[in-house]
């Protein structure tokens, strides 16, 4: 299978709301594709530059992509200096287990390392094993882990 990965680009908003869905049910992909418009023409939000990179197969669909920003600061890093920060980072499921993760991935911290970042950061919820393991998997190191409580008033 022959997959690219490349800068996300408008024509890509349809799909990439999906996959974003897929990733984070939160929100819709008609939300997503709203988020979207701006970010594919490179009218990112905030001032610190923001990449999506895609996986595409030979068909022209979309097998993945990877988010990834600049951060001033990120938990385990060296605080005096920017870092790379993958925000988001999906391979549709049946797509899984080829490599594209970590094609996706290494596209994301070369774009870091263009950016003068010598780390970058990541996070994923405490009971998403999957993601761990491939984080751990692909050189990430845990540095600290975290419970956040609520109260009903």
């Amino acid at each position: 299978m022959i997959i690219a990965v490349r800068l996300a680009r408008p024509s890509d908003a349809l799909q990439l709301a999906r996959l974003r869905e897929a990733l984070w049910p939160e929100s819709s992909a008609e939300e997503y594709g709203r988020e979207l418009t701006p970010i594919l023409v490179g009218r990112a939000p905030g001032t610190l530059p923001l990449a999506i990179l895609v996986a595409e197969a030979g068909d022209g669909t979309l097998a993945g992509f990877a988010e990834v920003d600049l951060r001033s600061h990120a938990d385990g890093c060296d605080p005096s200096r920017p870092v790379g920060y993958v925000e988001g980072w999906y391979v549709v499921e049946s797509r899984r287990r080829l490599g594209i993760g970590a094609r996706l991935l290494a596209a994301a911290e070369n774009w870091a390392r263009n950016h003068g970042c010598v780390e970058i950061a990541s996070d994923t919820w405490i009971d998403n094993e999957l993601s761990q393991r491939m984080h751990e998997a692909l050189g990430f190191e845990v540095v600290d882990r975290c419970v956040h409580f609520r109260k009903t008033l």
